[in-house]
């Protein structure tokens, strides 16, 4: 049953698994970074402030995003989903957006 759940999960991850995603996924993980780093307080103001929710998703989603920005794909279905590309792009998407408006 795990076996056929790891197929299943490397099959969802299938359809996003190209090379401009992984780059855009580099991209805007780097972007982040490097916005957080060169003006942290004008980021925490754009993006509704640093909390106990926004920064460990920050976080995450920024360290995810270089997982599959670089191709790497973990074995284990557990990991799959822990570093899944769905998540971290949503989460900085939703944060290039509250940054940009």
């Amino acid at each position: 049953m795990a076996s056929n759940f790891a197929a299943q999960v490397a099959s969802l991850h299938a359809a996003i698994d190209k090379a401009l995603l992984r780059a855009l996924s580099l991209i805007l993980g780097f972007g982040h970074v490097f916005l957080v780093m060169w003006d942290p307080e004008h980021y925490a103001q754009a993006i509704g402030g640093f909390n106990s929710i926004i920064s460990p998703l920050l976080i995450w989603a920024v360290c995810s995003s270089m997982v599959f920005g670089v191709g790497f794909k973990p074995i284990r279905w557990y990991w799959q989903l822990v570093f899944s590309p769905y998540f971290s792009l949503a989460i900085l998407l939703y944060l290039t957006v509250c940054y940009w408006l």
